[in-house]
């Protein structure tokens, strides 16, 4: 199992929206953030790949640093308690996200095998426990170099599903869209989807609504809102179960709000996946 595939990274040709261009590859083994000939940093590819090995890749969009408002404000109905206060957050730097849920031919390209219930080389990996997560980073690191590869923090997975929008969805507040963007209770057939077969966000992201929960790497601490930094912050310092975010293919819509705070216990579950962040290399 040490003998892995370098990773390569493959430049995208990206006008307009990310997702709609024919990608053109770019040399092979380059980092993120190769300097030039005259030795200064460029800037980081817009798009990157990262080779798995057997065919099988894993694709990432640069997200720009910016600041949000998290969270949800006191008139939405739908909004928990650990959804508020909303609050201003900043994001210092960019970061690589995952452009799609964490698939099953991936996750089996890095672990050798594939515990999912709904069984498709596309679909979300799930059915996994948080100690498997955590091993598939330890070995996703290994396999490509660098040790940079983890879960997203809850406020960047927000940031990054809301793609400059303030509204309930990245899309507006007309939850009768959401089956443009999600495999959600209506349309999802209590089973989950390949992914990429809806619309992305408008950075160029999939599956940001529904199919899978996803994991973000810090503990659900009830009213953590209130007293968070508002740079950066990386969620509550400790507890017995983990943020999840975006929503299943068995939630209704008003569970699949870009602010929607939930958690989960580190157990396996077939409605809960993972997407890969990844630092540039001259953070």
């Amino acid at each position: 199992m040490r003998n892995f595939v370098i990773a390569s990274i493959v430049l995208f040709a990206m006008a307009g929206t990310a997702c709609n261009k024919e990608p053109k590859p770019s040399k092979e083994g380059k980092a993120p953030n190769e300097a030039g000939a005259d030795g200064e940093a460029k800037s980081p590819l817009k798009e990157l790949a990262v080779d798995l090995g057997g065919g099988v890749k894993m694709e990432l969009v640069l997200i720009p640093a910016g600041e949000f408002l998290m969270g949800s404000p006191d008139s939405d109905e739908n909004a928990n308690p650990a959804e508020k206060p909303q609050h201003q957050v900043r994001i210092t730097k960019p970061f690589y996200l995952g452009k799609y849920l964490v698939t099953q031919e991936q996750w089996e390209a890095v672990m050798g095998g594939n515990p999912s219930h709904f069984k498709g080389p596309k679909n979300p990996v799930e059915q996994f426990s948080w100690d498997d997560c955590r091993q598939f980073f330890d070995k996703l690191n290994t396999k490509v170099g660098g040790g940079k590869f983890q879960l997203p923090s809850e406020a960047l997975w927000e940031y990054a599903c809301r793609a400059g929008s303030k509204t309930k969805y990245c899309f507006g507040d007309d939850a009768s869209k959401l089956g443009e963007y999600a495999w959600y209770d209506e349309n999802s057939g209590n089973k989950t989807h390949p992914v990429g077969e809806k619309k992305p966000n408008a950075w160029g992201l999939y599956d940001m609504y529904g199919n899978v929960w996803e994991w973000c790497r810090q503990w659900n601490g009830g009213g953590y809102y209130a007293p968070s930094p508002t740079g950066d912050p990386m969620g509550a310092p400790g507890a017995p179960i983990r943020v999840i975010r975006g929503g299943s293919c068995y939630s209704p819509a008003c569970d699949c709000r870009s602010a929607t705070h939930d958690f989960g216990f580190p157990g396996p579950s077939n409605n809960l996946g993972l997407r890969v962040s990844l630092v540039p290399a001259d953070n």
